[in-house]
C-alpha cells in the first residue's frame, strides 16, 4: 500500500526498490554522461512538475487538514503524475514535438529516485497521503 503499510516481506520490499535503483542508477549515469548537452531549464522543469503538481497540492492539504482526510483528487493528482504512464507520455510527446533531448532523463530519475530511495509508490485512497503507519495494518501484522 505505501512504504510504511507494505504487504511485501522484507526481501521483496527490497527487490522492488533495487530493481528501481537499478533503473535509477542506467537514468543517471546517461545523464551524467551527457552532461554537457543537457538543456538546464528543461531539466529542471521537467524534474519538478511531478511533485509541483501531484505532491505538493496534497501535503499542504494533508498538513492544513485537522483529520487528515483529504479530498480524492489530491491521491488523483499524486498517481497521475507519478505514474510511470503519464511519464512515458510526456516524454513522447515532448520528444515528438520538441525532439529527444538528454533533459528527458530527469523525469525517469525523479520516479526512479522516488521509488528506489523514498519507496514511495502510488497512493491507494485508503491510507494517508503522507505515510504513516497504521494500527489496523498492525492488527494484520499480529493475525498473519
Amino acid at each position: 500500500m505505501d512504504q510504511k503499510n507494505t504487504f511485501d516481506t522484507p526481501a521483496t520490499a527490497w527487490l522492488h526498490r533495487a530493481e528501481y535503483g537499478a533503473a535509477l542508477a542506467v537514468c543517471s549515469g546517461l545523464f551524467i554522461a551527457n552532461w554537457g548537452e543537457i538543456r538546464w531549464l528543461p531539466a529542471i522543469a521537467l524534474f519538478v512538475y511531478i511533485d509541483l503538481i501531484g505532491y505538493l497540492p496534497g501535503a499542504v492539504a494533508y498538513h492544513r487538514s485537522r483529520d487528515g482526510r483529504i479530498p480524492r483528487v489530491y491521491y488523483v493528482l499524486y498517481n497521475s503524475t507519478h505514474s510511470l504512464l503519464s511519464a512515458g507520455l510526456v516524454v513522447g510527446l515532448w520528444a515528438w514535438l520538441i525532439g529527444p533531448e538528454w533533459a528527458l532523463l530527469a523525469v525517469p530519475i525523479h520516479l526512479f529516485g522516488d521509488r528506489s530511495i523514498f519507496g514511495n509508490q502510488l497512493k491507494p485512497f485508503g491510507v494517508p497521503f503522507e505515510p504513516r503507519r497504521l494500527a489496523s495494518f498492525d492488527k494484520l501484522l499480529g493475525e498473519v
